[in-house]
């Protein structure tokens, strides 16, 4: 596979193997340490973002090159790596990366034997992916693999989805480390992201008594379109 520069994926903007540029529509991402025991977390916050945005079939694949993408950072670089997973979605494509600082670990597509017990990890990859790839800018590189997505089902959930939005809101008032997100997120950011939680709730009940709207009706209602709108989407 082709290596390319890659300047600004923390924007949603990077080179593809043919050095076109990739250009997300949507994008997020973790930090994380590159340990076994944060491989479950990382897939749940996957799979939350792909039920958000209507790309549930995706799931299976996806969550598997997670898995094999951080076990690749574990094997080569080493455990306890300061790492980021950086998920971005276009019009055509689901990207996952993983980037970390060590720049001389480049993977290889390897063909394991049957009876191999290791090396099957970017194999696996290629199997699922429609292509993959590593990125290299400055001290970092990012090893992305990309999943084909309907472009109908992209524009049928273009709009941003309410935990995005619950997300933007609490960014807005707790700052980053209110992240509501992310694998063994610290009692800090725990508190910092509830604390924004009630800061934004408090605000709306100032906003219902200035406009004269009942506190209570309104809190009612969007429990009652809470329930049903969560009982339909995870029943």
């Amino acid at each position: 596979m082709s290596l390319c520069a890659n300047r600004g994926a923390s924007q949603g903007v990077g080179y593809d193997v043919d050095g076109s540029r990739w250009i997300s529509t949507r994008l997020w991402s973790l930090p994380f340490l590159a340990e076994a025991e944060q491989v479950s977390s990382l897939r749940r916050a996957l799979r939350t973002h792909l039920e958000c945005w209507g790309l549930q079939e995706l799931r299976d694949a996806a969550e598997l090159c997670v898995s094999e993408l951080v076990a690749n950072v574990i094997k080569h670089v080493g455990p306890g790596t300061p790492s980021t997973l950086v998920v971005s979605l276009n019009s055509t494509h689901l990207r996952i990366a993983v980037h970390d600082p060590d720049l001389r670990a480049l993977p290889t597509l390897v063909h394991a034997g049957v009876e191999a017990e290791a090396g099957r990890g970017m194999a696996l990859i290629e199997a699922v992916s429609d292509r993959w790839g590593v990125d290299l800018s400055g001290d970092r590189k990012a090893t992305w693999c990309e999943l084909r997505v309907s472009a109908a089902r992209t524009s049928r959930h273009s709009g941003l989805p309410r935990l995005a939005r619950a997300a933007d809101l609490l960014s807005l008032y707790g700052g980053e480390a209110s992240s509501p997100l992310g694998p063994g997120q610290s009692p800090l950011g725990t508190a910092v992201a509830q604390n924004a939680a009630i800061d934004i709730i408090t605000d709306l009940l100032y906003w219902c008594r200035a406009y004269g709207r009942n506190a209570d009706d309104v809190l009612d209602q969007a429990q009652a379109h809470f329930e049903a709108e969560a009982e339909a989407r995870f029943p």
